[in-house]
């Protein structure tokens, strides 16, 4: 069964930094392209980062703030997020595609406020 359960959201101020996790089971976690996306309710889910064999890639809104890690052995991919905004407030959420079919996590809520 692919489980995918992401942690590490929460309340942080404006410049604060925060790291997701995102632990991943039931797949052959290095075989694949680890991918995060965020969504703020009323608004379409939008991709984040995205993290493979050959490196990763960032969305514009993120680039130079964010940075996506992956570690096999533990089957596990993390964003690092730095300076964060007001606008990153969303719920996040880790994905994989496997023959076609997008698996998601939960998702964990991420507030950035004074």
């Amino acid at each position: 069964q692919i489980q995918l359960v992401e942690s590490g959201g929460g309340l942080v101020q404006p410049g604060g930094s925060l790291t997701l996790s995102c632990a991943a089971s039931g797949f052959p976690f290095r075989d694949y392209v680890m991918s995060w996306y965020r969504q703020v309710p009323g608004k379409e889910r939008e991709w984040v980062a995205r993290i493979g064999n050959v490196g990763a890639a960032y969305a514009n809104s993120v680039k130079g703030r964010f940075t996506t890690s992956r570690d096999d052995a533990e089957n596990t991919v993390y964003l690092q997020m730095n300076t964060l905004k007001p606008e990153d407030t969303a719920v996040y959420y880790c994905k994989v595609t496997m023959a076609g079919i997008d698996y998601w996590g939960q998702g964990t809520q991420v507030t950035v406020s004074s």
